[in-house]
């Protein structure tokens, strides 16, 4: 059988070694190169090339998973094709470049080893101008072929256009063939479809079917590459930003590369992404955290904007925004821990009992701003911690004696060189936690000046209405401070501002009397010392009255912080006796032994005057730490009848002499002065 290529006629024997292909279908006119793996298939290969005009048998497997095809297992038609050029990669492995030359109907398999060999039918093309049968078409199905291959050709072209990376030279190649026959195997060639899709159209020996199977197929693939245009242009739009980024990025990388700055700021910029998603910010703290990563992208790390910008991200990602710490509302545990921490405070312990009582039947509560307030010494910094571990809460404390910027309550704006959030925002971050226990200590030592009056500051802080969006100088987002336990602590009030006040509840704490020094001493101070200073309490023993002493004789205050530490004196005088090696019984320390360790009695006690002669009157000093009875005296001489005052004495006991001068002068007569 023959059939033409190119001019010249090529005879097709009837007797074909077969080599079969597992996803692919070869078309008559089409060149392809397939890898050649299989031993039955290479020894083919190596036994065709041997001919002068080497001719194969193309033929696809029913099945791509056979390794050895045999009867079944192939189609019964495919292509005859002959090698162009055998190209060897490796030992039993060549690359073969092939050419269909026409279509092949498979008779038979005569030999399955070491090859497959067939006998083949070699199917004419029709010609164009002629039916199934031979007759020549008619006048009307020679338009309609030609106006199927002009459609053919038009939507061809239009599918080219919207392939990416397709040659412009295969628009030309499609308007060179003239043959309807040759144009339908060249696109079908080239389509993208499956391989029994592929197979039917090889099957189809009518040119006019052909077309008409090609034209579907181009029409349905038209329409998937327009969809997918149309969705790639929509994604380009709403990605373009993001796109263009991406790319100004790496080229950002790559000159950073060139400058030697090997710091990748981009592992960076996906450790901020990671930690906002993770820190639970509210809308508008997320906003502004992602706006200043985008800012971030597009900085230099050398510049001073970019360590700006990183350390506002820094403190952002930081803060516990919705990190909390659950609250321990076991009433009976809380009154056991503020019991073993502090002798007495009774109507501090009740509030905060109330407080624990009312958060666990209302858990919305919000925390209540106690003030505590008393002399040196009493207890208030430690009250607090007691409080934080009743509670199961973080407790953080920072001091405001001497603050006198309104900067370091609410921050600095971040214009500013050096610039840092206020105290309460820095000690949130440290404490870890959006619900800890926060003490404003010595709040009654506030100053104010030209900077600012940091107690007005405090204002918004300490007002449990308005503190839930506590804006903050360098942040510039709110932040929730509703759920904080503020404790402010003060020697006195009348330093502090009457607004600042109302926004507090008022728990004072007088200081201790003998008895509540001695108990205090007793059950707190005296074990913690002998513990502190090393010692068990089979070492020492400081009995009543000595205790009772150094509360009269050695201190003089309402707390009991000299008290202990004229406590921790004695228990360090013990240690050394003890480190010495002089003693090693048990010291016992009595009321006489106490000057060895404290020196001479700095208190003694007044006795009054009995009886008290005429011209002395009793009168009581108070102080912040206690108060005194003292002795006015008097006495009278000649003179101009002027009145002379000695001492330290007040306003209040310089109006007592004045009455009792103008008493007796409205008196004299009744007296006879």
């Amino acid at each position: 059988m023959t059939t033409r290529d190119t001019g010249k006629e090529l005879t097709v024997p009837e007797i074909l070694p077969i080599l079969p292909l597992r996803n692919a279908v070869l078309f008559p006119g089409s060149i392809i190169p397939i890898d050649v793996g299989r031993k039955q298939s290479v020894q083919l290969i190596e036994e065709v090339v041997k001919q002068e005009r080497p001719f194969i048998g193309i033929v696809s497997q029913r099945d791509p998973k056979t390794e050895s095809p045999g009867h079944g297992d192939l189609f019964e038609y495919g292509t005859s094709a002959r090698i162009l050029k055998v190209i060897k990669l490796a030992k039993d492995n060549y690359s073969v470049i092939i050419q269909g030359v026409a279509r092949i109907h498979i008779l038979e398999l005569t030999e399955l080893e070491p090859y497959i060999i067939a006998r083949v039918n070699p199917i004419v093309e029709i010609d164009v101008d002629a039916g199934a049968s031979g007759e020549y078409f008619t006048t009307e199905k020679s338009i309609e072929i030609k106006a199927l291959v002009q459609s053919v050709k038009e939507i061809s072209k239009q599918v080219i256009q919207l392939i990416p990376d397709v040659p412009n030279e295969a628009t030309t190649l499609i308007d060179s063939v003239s043959s309807p026959g040759q144009l339908a195997d060249l696109i079908s060639a080239n389509l993208d479809l499956p391989l029994r899709e592929k197979q039917k159209i090889l099957e189809e020996f009518d040119v006019i079917e052909r077309l008409r199977e090609i034209l579907v197929f181009l029409n349905r693939q038209l329409e998937i590459l327009k969809i997918r245009e149309k969705i790639n242009h929509q994604v380009q739009e709403e990605m373009g930003k993001s796109q263009r980024d991406y790319v100004l990025r790496q080229h950002l990388k790559a000159i950073r590369e060139e400058l030697g700055e090997t710091d990748d700021p981009g592992s960076e910029i996906e450790e901020f992404l990671r930690k906002i998603e993770e820190a639970g910010m509210p809308e508008e703290a997320y906003k502004m955290a992602m706006k200043q990563v985008s800012r971030l992208k597009l900085m230099v790390p050398s510049s001073s904007d970019y360590s700006v910008t990183h350390s506002y991200l820094d403190w952002l990602t930081e803060l516990p925004w919705e990190t909390t710490t659950e609250d321990k509302l076991d009433i009976k545990e809380a009154r056991r821990i503020l019991d073993e921490d502090h002798y007495d405070l009774d109507k501090v312990k009740k509030r905060i009992i109330e407080y624990l009582a009312v958060r666990k039947l209302n858990p919305d509560k919000k925390g209540p701003i106690l003030c505590l307030v008393g002399p040196p010494g009493v207890g208030k910094t430690s009250l607090g911690k007691s409080i934080a571990r009743a509670m199961g809460r973080t407790f953080w404390r920072i001091s405001l004696g001497g603050v006198r910027d309104e900067a370091e309550i609410r921050g600095h704006r971040r214009t500013y060189v050096g610039a840092l959030p206020g105290r309460i925002i820095q000690g949130i971050r440290k404490a870890g936690t959006s619900n800890p226990i926060f003490m404003l200590d010595e709040i009654d030592k506030l100053g104010n000046d030209f900077r600012g009056d940091p107690s007005s500051a405090l204002l918004e802080v300490l007002d449990p209405e308005q503190n839930g969006t506590f804006a903050d100088h360098y942040l510039e987002v709110h932040y929730d401070l509703s759920r904080v336990m503020f404790i402010a602590t003060a020697n006195r009030l009348d330093t502090i501002p009457p607004p600042l006040i109302d926004r507090m509840e008022i728990l004072e704490l007088p200081g201790y009397t003998r008895n509540e020094k001695f108990q205090i001493a007793s059950t707190y101070i005296i074990p913690r010392q002998t513990r502190d200073n090393g010692m068990s309490p089979e070492s020492i023993r400081i009995t009543d009255d000595a205790l009772i002493k150094i509360i009269e004789g050695y201190t003089r205050e309402a707390g009991v912080r000299n008290l202990e530490r004229q406590i921790e004196a004695v228990c360090r005088g013990v240690a050394v006796t003890f480190a010495s090696g002089k003693r090693k019984r048990k010291i016992v320390i009595r009321p006489e032994t106490l000057p060895k360790y404290l020196g001479p009695e700095i208190f003694i006690e007044k006795t009054p005057i009995e009886p008290l002669e005429s011209g002395v009157a009793t009168g009581l000093a108070w102080t912040p730490v206690g108060g005194d009875i003292i002795y006015v005296e008097s006495r009278m001489m000649k003179g101009k009848g002027g009145l002379m005052l000695t001492g330290q004495l007040g306003e209040v006991m310089k109006e007592s002499v004045q009455a009792a001068l103008s008493y007796i002068k409205s008196e004299s007569a009744t007296y006879k002065i």
